[in-house]
């Protein structure tokens, strides 16, 4: 079959001030007709640039030096910009990794989604605002006539991406190029969209470049993958020879980095060590062999060829066999390390007014969390998972005297931290430490690196000046970073870098507990391994208690020991990790289960269309009764009655549902 698009030696340059950097060398791809492709890879390999260049979208400093594109035929390397604006949107369309910064704020959604349509057709604005409710509706957005007249910021992040994927479909292009598409999404909304992009694929027989750091996200949704690094391509094969068969040991070390729910014991991941080469420096030899532990001295100078048979490509002179096998470290559980408790949240409740009006009378009010309860004893990690905007991180903050709650108690070592005045809970607050979602955002720009780790101590007035480096330079060399990161800047670390900074700024005061919000969110899977299995290994040094706030069922699965799943500001769920993950009893935890993208082709086929559907009810005015009950698939009349009671699944093991997935047990004679 012909290729629609075919790439061939592609090399992209950006300029700096100070050289040339190849972004992408000597890049191949085919991609036919109906056809979805995965392209993957870790941040700076050259994946979005590849997109970009297929775009003709590169930066002013960014030009295609060598090799040819062509779409349909058409080699749209030589194109006059004017031509290629008529591909853009009609032949290729592109999904970006952002939306909101990729929508207009100040224009409505119905007329930025036909503005494609009245630019190359000539299409009215009726005809446009018509065949912008069509797409909508393509991508199943919920009332689709009432967001024509909305604006960007009143959606959430699946409706934004919804919005985009609607306007790369309104002039029916052959190619759509999702780059990252659910990066920032929850994992129920992630598997939303990545069904809306498949099911668009088959309907519309529309080829897709998929491309993203997690190969979960691919293994049942592409026919190929491409693994790039170093801006070339490392490996090509079916997806299930991928996943199963992979030569290349950077795939390998890929898969082996992803935390997975399908593994039966936990293991501690195989971070992959280092970075990704510079590439505006000259590489000798292969690019992977600095971090591969299969590298040989001939792998140090010789640059191996791309080996091509049967459709099997892979560049490696000790290409491995398969997937590696999985290295078992046992668990720490929170019963080894003693079962004291060390906190306790009891009824605890968080309102924020809306206030209206010229007085900014109050309104209404947002329930953030609503009667929620739960004990964590001393070293163990306790999971809270949930989607954005179900409480999460709300609990975390006043539990860390963030926030204040409206109603309930937060009692540490037995004693009541929420009443406290100002100093008192400043001097107490030691014990109690956060590390932020967003480590850039969190950490102060104009100062260095030792001056954000030495802060706490200086506000709490620990040690002199001297002790305080020492302390520094020791607490750096503990999160892996060299003592002479102290003298720079956040802006000069990887992401990965800047969390390692965070905890380290954590851990200054000795803290008994760590809140970590979303700590590897927005990392690439190899550095979130590294983080992962650095915070377990420093729990178990300085016996550290974690609350794991995230989305990421497999992350929390990973690390923790208890979890309680929340809904819409309650707890519906909670128990041992294994119970919860490997028998769920209420059905969003399920459905959060089924969201999870697994690393494996024909497991992850199986799930697709499983997942919750919908998107999370308003905290406004949240529904009555059982609070899942507008997206549960067993709801009934009752739910929407009453408020359904916990009942015992286990040891340790209780859910609130009318109708659980499993049998109640009986325990000291109660349900």
């Amino acid at each position: 079959m012909a290729s629609l698009l075919s790439v061939r030696n592609l090399k992209v340059q950006f300029s700096t001030r100070a050289s040339f950097v190849t972004a992408v060398d000597d890049f191949s791809l085919d991609i036919a007709p109906g056809e979805s492709v995965g392209l993957v890879g870790e941040s700076g390999c050259g994946k979005t640039t590849t997109g970009l260049a297929i775009m003709r979208l590169l930066p002013n400093n960014g030009h295609i030096s060598a090799g040819s594109i062509e779409l349909d035929g058409v080699d749209i390397t030589a194109l006059p910009e004017k031509e290629m604006r008529h591909q853009r949107g009609r032949a290729v369309a592109l999904i970006p990794q952002d939306p909101m910064s990729s929508l207009n704020p100040t224009t409505k959604i119905g007329k930025q989604i036909g503005e494609g349509l009245r630019l190359h057709h000539g299409a009215t604005e009726a005809e446009a605002r018509k065949r912008a409710l069509e797409v909508l509706e393509m991508v199943e957005m919920p009332r689709p006539a009432e967001r024509l007249s909305q604006y960007p910021f009143e959606l959430s992040g699946g409706l934004r991406q919804r919005v985009i994927i609607a306007m790369g479909l309104v002039n029916n292009p052959k190619l759509l190029i999702a780059d990252e598409p659910t990066t920032a999404l929850d994992v129920t909304i992630q598997a939303q969209i990545l069904d809306i992009i498949d099911h668009l694929r088959e309907s519309l027989k529309m080829s897709v470049l998929l491309i993203t750091h997690d190969m979960g996200v691919i293994a049942g949704r592409t026919d190929r993958v491409v693994v790039m690094y170093g801006g070339r391509k490392a490996e090509q094969a079916t997806t299930d020879e991928l996943f199963h068969d992979m030569r290349h040991p950077y795939s390998q070390a890929l898969l082996a980095s992803m935390p997975n729910l399908e593994n039966t014991s936990k293991h501690e991941l195989a971070s992959i060590a280092g970075l990704p080469p510079d590439l505006s420096k000259e590489i000798v030899g292969c690019r992977f062999a600095p971090r591969c532990e299969y590298a040989t001295d001939r792998c140090h100078v010789e640059d191996p060829p791309l080996e091509v048979s049967n459709g099997r490509e892979f560049a490696c002179f000790h290409p491995v066999n398969g997937p590696r096998a999985v290295s078992l470290r046992p668990p720490l559980t929170g019963a080894e390390r003693g079962a004291e408790d060390l906190l306790r949240v009891d009824a605890l409740v968080k309102e924020f007014p809306i206030k209206a009006g010229l007085v900014r009378h109050k309104v209404g009010a947002i329930h953030a969390v609503s009667d929620v309860s739960f004990t964590i004893r001393e070293g163990e990690t306790f999971g809270l998972v949930g989607e954005s905007g179900c409480g999460k991180t709300t609990i975390g903050r006043m539990i860390v005297s963030l926030e204040r709650p409206t109603s309930g108690r937060v009692l540490f070592e037995g004693s009541e931290v929420s009443s406290r005045n100002h100093r008192a809970a400043r001097l107490e607050r030691r014990n109690r430490q956060m590390m932020f979602q967003d480590p850039y955002s969190s950490l102060n720009p104009r100062m260095t690196v030792a001056g954000i780790v030495a802060e706490p101590l200086q506000v709490h007035g620990q040690g002199t000046r001297a002790e305080q480096r020492e302390r520094v330079s020791e607490l750096l060399l503990s999160v892996g970073l060299e003592a002479s990161a102290a003298d720079r800047y956040p802006h000069e670390f990887s992401g990965g870098q800047r969390q390692r900074i965070g905890l380290a700024r954590a851990l200054a005061l000795n803290p008994r507990l760590i809140v970590a919000d979303e700590p590897v969110s927005a990392l690439d899977v190899s550095i979130q391994a590294q983080i992962l299995n650095l915070m377990k290994d420093l729990q178990r040094q300085h016996n550290l208690t974690y609350i794991m706030v995230s989305h990421d069922l497999a992350v929390v699965y990973y690390m923790a020991d208890t979890i309680g799943v929340m809904y819409l500001g309650k707890i519906v769920e909670l128990g041992d990790a294994e119970s919860v993950f490997r028998t769920p009893a209420h059905p969003y935890t399920q459905g959060l289960l089924d969201a999870v993208p697994v690393p494996e082709p024909t497991e992850a086929r199986k799930r697709r269309g499983r997942q919750v559907v919908g998107e999370l009810p308003s905290s406004v005015d949240p529904p009555s009764g059982c609070r899942f009950r507008t997206r549960c698939p067993r709801a009934q009349d009752i739910c929407a009655n009453e408020e359904p009671a916990f009942q015992h699944f286990g040891e340790t093991h209780q859910a609130a549902c009318h109708f659980p997935l499993r049998t109640p047990v009986e325990l000291n004679g109660r349900v």
